[in-house]
């Protein structure tokens, strides 16, 4: 594993696989991975298996958390690797309102604060 795919690891804590999505959401395995496939949510290679995985913080109660798949369109229409967005999403910005990084502003469902600064990445 690399140091940036560890970083990354390390950087947003707790994963799920993507059994453990279909969980936590409801879905079965395949319609977990279908999310994925579909860039709703972003997935990474994680732990010693390199298992695909997705933040967990991407679940709220038995839900996606509100707001992250039209993120996730943001930061990638602004030409941001899924690397890149997961790492823009879970690094801390003492700039916001809130205390944290864009996903605690996510989490406090404050997305239109988090949106607007994405879109300012494509320029």
């Amino acid at each position: 594993m690399t140091d940036a795919a560890s970083d990354l690891e390390t950087l947003v804590g707790e994963w799920l696989s993507i059994p453990e999505l279909g969980d936590a959401i409801g879905l079965t395995q395949r319609q977990a991975r279908r999310l994925v496939d579909d860039k709703v949510v972003l997935a990474h290679r994680v732990g010693p298996n390199n298992a695909l995985c997705v933040p967990a913080a991407f679940v709220e109660d038995d839900h996606l958390l509100t707001g992250i798949e039209g993120t996730i369109t943001v930061l990638l229409d602004a030409r941001l690797s899924p690397d890149e967005a997961l790492e823009w999403l879970f690094t801390v910005d003492p700039t916001l309102p809130i205390e944290g990084s864009p996903m605690t502003m996510l989490r406090a469902h404050r997305k239109a604060e988090v949106r607007k600064r994405a879109s300012e990445l494509a320029f």
